[in-house]
């Protein structure tokens, strides 16, 4: 028997679709912020002072805010496929050069997760065309540098997840080779550099790697006469 007419269309005119659903969640939490606290958005506004940069990756389970507990204009982010320090990009070292040198963030994390898509992807040999071949081909050099160790683990999973935490490690150092990072320990003294990975199935940050302002630099990259 077809449904009525009339209870179709008003479902019809009902249904939220998902987009739409991000709007009004939106609205929620606006109104929660202000009833909370009226003036949260009119401070906000104002200024942002954020402590860190979050370089991160894109997979949209590893929100940066989310699983650190912090609040808006706490953390500065910029996310790409593999939380990768690449220094022909353009995005990455803007957003590098205006949070060390206008923002002056104390701290920069890197963080990867284990169970990372694009890891998985870097082992493999299989064509992902031209865009993401190339962005992949850093993973790939990672694994190439260590090679033995990563061949050594037989279960794929394990292989990709130690694959994650070099990767961060590599991503790390590649800050320290930039003239943002040398001119700022020169002047600054700061920030920190840290490399943490994110336990997709625990919710866990590990942190697998520091480096202080001020640390050694492959003396190939070190930089003579910053500013």
């Amino acid at each position: 028997m077809p449904g009525n007419p009339f209870t179709l269309l008003t479902l019809k005119k009902t249904t939220v679709k998902s987009h739409e659903k991000l709007l009004l969640e939106n609205k929620a939490w606006a109104s929660e912020k202000i009833a909370m606290d009226p003036d949260y958005f009119q401070r906000l506004s104002e200024v942002q002072t954020p402590e860190f940069l979050w370089i991160g990756c894109s997979d949209s389970r590893v929100p940066a805010n989310e699983i650190t507990g912090t609040q808006p204009g706490e953390i500065f982010v910029h996310r790409n496929i593999a939380n990768m320090v690449i220094h022909t990009d353009i995005n990455l070292l803007s957003v590098l050069d205006y949070a060390v040198n206008f923002l002056k963030v104390k701290h920069i994390v890197v963080c990867g997760h284990y169970g990372c898509g694009g890891v998985k992807a870097a082992i493999t040999n299989n064509d992902y065309k031209a865009l993401l071949n190339m962005w992949l081909r850093g993973l790939k050099d990672v694994y190439r540098h260590n090679r033995e160790a990563l061949d050594a683990i037989e279960d794929m999973d394990a292989r990709s997840d130690r694959l994650a935490e070099l990767n961060v490690m590599e991503q790390v150092v590649r800050l320290s080779e930039t003239t943002i990072i040398q001119n700022a320990w020169k002047e600054q003294e700061a920030p920190d550099l840290h490399g943490w990975v994110y336990g997709l199935k625990d919710g866990l940050l590990n942190p697998v790697m520091e480096l202080k302002a001020g640390s050694r630099v492959d003396p190939i990259f070190r930089y003579d006469n910053l500013k």
